[in-house]
Parts: structure tokens; sequence; C-alpha cells
């Protein structure tokens, strides 16, 4: 007698498109260093920005993109904006590129 294989809950291909979307805007070394950073607290566009060694727009240009995908988020204390992880999934990822490559 065959082994009987249990079919595996699938995630319907539009929310994998969606994923495939998000991954792909992560799926840059200022956003993953970004990533790294805001795992271990909160950091303003200026302090993202000089350790990616960008402009800061173009720091708020990445930190965009990853809000937009719901990854990041962010608060206001007076003029300065201040950038957190907003899922916390992110983490997972994050660890297994380190154990990957770093």
């Amino acid at each position: 007698m065959k082994n009987a294989k249990k079919a595996p809950r699938l995630i319907p291909l539009e929310k994998l498109g969606e994923a495939a979307e998000c991954l792909r805007i992560l799926a840059h070394p200022c956003r993953l260093r970004m990533v790294q950073m805001l795992l271990g607290g909160t950091y303003t566009v200026g302090e993202l920005a000089e350790a990616c060694g960008i402009p800061s727009h173009m720091a708020s240009e990445h930190l965009r993109l990853l809000q937009r995908c719901g990854l990041f988020g962010s608060r206001r204390e007076g003029r300065r904006i201040y950038y957190t992880i907003a899922e916390s999934q992110v983490k997972g990822i994050m660890t297994c590129i380190e154990r990957h490559f770093g």
C-alpha cells in the first residue's frame, strides 16, 4: 500500500503574489540593513540613512516602500519620526539571512 500524502494547506495565489511583492521590496541591501537595525530598536531617517551610506531622501523612499508592505511602522515625536518593525515575522526572515550569509 502506498503512503497517502497529506495535502498541504495552500495559500491562494493572489496572496502569494502579495507576499512576493513584499519580498521583492525587502530584497535590497539598504532595506535589509534597516531591518537589522530596527530589530534592535527605533531609529530616525537620518540614523538609518547614515548606517546605509545613503542620503536621507533615498532612505525615506526605502522606508516608504517598507511601510507600504506593512513591514515598518512609525511614530512622531515632535519634529522627528521614529521607525519600528511593524511585522514581527520579519525577524524570522532576517535570522535566516544572517545564518546563511552572516
